[in-house]
């Protein structure tokens, strides 16, 4: 997979406050481009390092973007609501990531999979709306396979692949791959050792337009 991977210059890292205290003047110089920062979860969570992960990190020669981590069970109007008031409208951050995750309580239920597309198309709508950016979908391969591919033509994937190049099942091109959770960096002191590693498929000039 080093030899695949190498193909893709841009590299990124996500985070949340499993990493703690992050010196962002630090790790951005670890040939990172770009860094997603976790925000909410569902309808009431608050990360509790997102103010100064966002405000820290924009300081940074960094794109930045911030995402959700969607909860099936809950109303996607509802955790829309909880992202938007948490999540300032800033002209120059990535699109909105909406993480859809197939683990602990996110388990694939088959007589769910509508009324979990339609909650995730209706945070899509109020993000797009609100936002002005058409959000993006993080999911893992299985949470593609069961509940995005053959759908959702409008947003750009962020996929998770740990063991080898993603094939999306619909093969739909992904934009963001996140391709390890077991690399260490200097730049953060927290419970998690780890972070998560990702690259974008296009250049510096795409990632731009972004």
């Amino acid at each position: 997979m080093l030899n695949r991977l190498s193909k893709y210059k841009i590299k990124g890292v996500d985070v949340s406050s499993y990493q703690g205290i992050i010196d962002w003047k630090v790790l951005s110089k670890q040939n990172i481009k770009f860094a997603f920062i976790r925000s909410t979860s569902g309808d009431k969570f608050l990360d509790k390092k997102f103010k100064y992960n966002i405000e820290n990190a924009l300081k940074c020669d960094l794109k930045v973007g911030v995402y959700h981590f969607f909860r099936f069970h809950i109303d996607g109007k509802l955790q829309a609501e909880n992202f938007i008031k948490n999540t300032p409208q800033i002209e120059e951050l990535l699109p909105p990531v909406i993480d859809v995750e197939l683990y602990d309580s996110n388990k694939y239920n088959k007589n769910k999979v509508e009324n979990v597309k339609n909650n995730i198309k209706e945070m899509v709508k109020i993000l797009k709306e609100h936002y002005g950016k058409t959000p993006i979908i993080y999911a893992d391969l299985k949470a593609y396979k069961h509940y995005i591919a053959n759908d959702f033509e409008e947003n750009k994937i962020w996929i998770r692949a740990i063991h080898s190049v993603p094939k999306l099942k619909d093969d739909r091109k992904w934009t963001f791959w996140q391709y390890s959770n077991k690399i260490q960096l200097p730049g953060y002191v927290g419970p998690e050792k780890k972070i998560h590693t990702n690259v974008f498929y296009g250049d510096k000039d795409e990632l731009d337009k972004l």
